[in-house]
């Protein structure tokens, strides 16, 4: 219950309604604002009266607007009209293409039609964006598409077929007949270098490595001079000539070249003679002509002045010759390390028949060079040229007077010319390999370990060892000639002095000969 019914008693009981009517008439009417609260202080009931004479007073032109810069500043735009300005307003949205509609069609907007004119009717697609740059506003049919995709499996032989055999790739048997019959060793990979029509079997299996070449290259040919040096042994045992194991340093030589390019094919591949010389190439029978020209020589000059002399080499009449078991020992000191020698020497002139694939890739430079060809020829020559003029100016000397010692011919160039001719020859061989690409670095060892034995052990260092100890016996004014002619010649290599020795720049002559025949028989041939 509100107070008012509670407590109306203390009030006037139930004279409570006619007070509440008193206080409403004494509650103001107005809205409470200033202007009614206060209005009695500029005319108390009379405000009513002084609004009206206000806007009496107020001039007809007094703006009537909202207050807004539109309305204040109306006549700035178009008088004191409102429907002047509104003309200049925009009647657009205020969205982009309201506001900047006439920068792409005048004053209104494009049509619905001119913009679906100018959207794209594809899906977005690169395809789609880009069709025009390839086949023009159309896209390509679905028939030009097909003609334009691959009709293969994608893989390599088909996307590049073309390249071998036009737009269709080649058949199954012509595929076969391209592929290679090999097992995919080097033998059979490389075979076509040495030999085009049959792959080479047993000569360069397994020889690229180090161990390689010395079980398919260096055994048997150490194998194979060791068999000839025991063959030597026992005809030089037999006959009692130590002579017999120098027959066997040009033709052991020989033979195993001979063997390595054309018997081990032969004998193992199946192929004939004929067959087996054609799969040399023009440098590998140019390197077998060379030794076979060196070795038949030097054999028929040894094996001439044995049956002319009659006996052993003097240069092996020494104190152990006189032991009783010399001919025991002679086969471990003297045959054997001769086979070993030989085998070394003979490198240049059997790997590269031996392995002949481990030649090619070991090579410097696997491209022919004519200019080392050229060299080696030269060298060859004028040492070929050195040994038969030095033999030949030795025999005739001989003949005719054996009290004076020969320093005349190319005798007057150095001690040892035959041994110096026969070194030239040799270093020609790895020279003559180099140029034709298949000079493998162990060849190299041929020619070093032929002028080591040539001058300190069995060539001019044994030769004018037993000189001295025959002459200084024998025939003491040929040992004062050896002496002198010691102190004046170079024992091997020719000194600065002989520049000017005629024999010298002969010889010389006789290698550039050889160069421009061997150049004019390419040509020919």
């Amino acid at each position: 219950m509100a107070e008012q019914d509670r407590l109306g008693g203390w009030f006037g009981g139930n004279k409570a309604d006619k007070v509440q009517e008193k206080v409403e008439q004494s509650v103001p009417k107005t809205s409470g604002a200033e202007q009614d609260r206060y209005g009695g202080w500029f005319g108390g009931d009379k405000v009513d009266r002084v609004k009206d004479r206000v806007k009496e007073a107020i001039p007809q032109d007094f703006r009537r607007g909202s207050g807004a810069e539109q309305d204040h500043y109306n006549r700035a735009f178009g008088g004191d009209k409102l429907d002047g300005i509104s003309k200049r307003f925009p009647q657009g949205s205020g969205a982009e293409q309201d506001r900047y509609g006439r920068y792409f069609g005048g004053d209104k907007l494009p049509t619905r039609a001119d913009i679906e004119r100018r959207l794209p009717k594809t899906s977005g697609a690169e395809q789609d964006r880009y069709e025009h740059w390839f086949g023009g506003d159309k896209l390509p049919s679905r028939a030009d598409i097909e003609k334009r995709l691959p009709h293969t499996s994608g893989a390599e032989q088909d996307r590049y077929g073309r390249w071998f055999g036009g737009d269709k790739g080649p058949s199954t048997e012509q595929l076969n007949e391209s592929l290679p019959a090999g097992s995919g060793a080097e033998q059979d990979r490389y075979g076509s270098h040495f030999k085009p029509e049959r792959p080479v079997l047993g000569r360069i299996g397994g020889t690229t490595s180090t161990v390689g070449l010395i079980q398919h290259a260096i055994l048997p040919s150490f194998g194979f001079h060791g068999g000839l040096s025991l063959i030597a042994y026992g005809l030089g045992r037999y006959t009692d000539t130590v002579e017999a194991k120098d027959w066997l340093w040009p033709s052991a030589q020989v033979a195993n070249a001979w063997w390595s390019a054309i018997g081990a094919p032969v004998l193992y591949e199946g192929l004939s003679l004929p067959a087996a010389w054609d799969a040399l190439s023009y440098n590998q029978k140019l390197l077998l002509a060379g030794v076979t020209a060196w070795g038949v020589r030097l054999f028929y000059r040894v094996s001439s002045r044995t049956l002319r002399r009659g006996k052993d080499d003097p240069r092996y009449h020494t104190a152990a010759r006189k032991q009783p078991d010399f001919w025991n020992k002679a086969f471990f000191t003297m045959f054997l390390p001769e086979a070993l020698i030989q085998t070394l020497i003979s490198l240049p002139v059997t790997l590269p028949f031996r392995a002949p694939v481990a030649s090619a890739l070991a090579s410097p430079f696997p491209e022919a060079l004519a200019i080392s060809r050229s060299i080696a020829i030269f060298l060859f020559g004028a040492g070929y040229a050195l040994e038969v003029l030095a033999d030949t100016q030795l025999e005739a000397h001989s003949r005719k007077s054996n009290d004076e010692l020969n320093s005349e011919g190319v005798w007057s160039i150095v001690r040892h010319p035959n041994y110096l001719g026969d070194a030239l020859c040799h270093l020609s061989f790895p020279l003559l390999l180099f140029g034709a690409g298949q000079m493998h670095p162990l060849t190299l060892l041929g020619p070093v370990a032929n002028y080591v034995f040539l001058r300190y052990i069995g060539g001019d260092r044994e030769n004018e060892a037993s000189q001295e100890a025959r002459y200084a016996k024998a025939s003491p004014a040929k040992y004062r000639q050896l002496q002198q002619y010691q102190q004046t010649k170079n024992s091997f290599w020719p000194s600065p002095a002989e520049a000017g020795n005629k024999w010298l720049w002969t010889v010389a002559a006789v290698g550039a000969a050889g160069v421009v025949l061997e150049r004019s028989l390419t040509r020919l041939l």
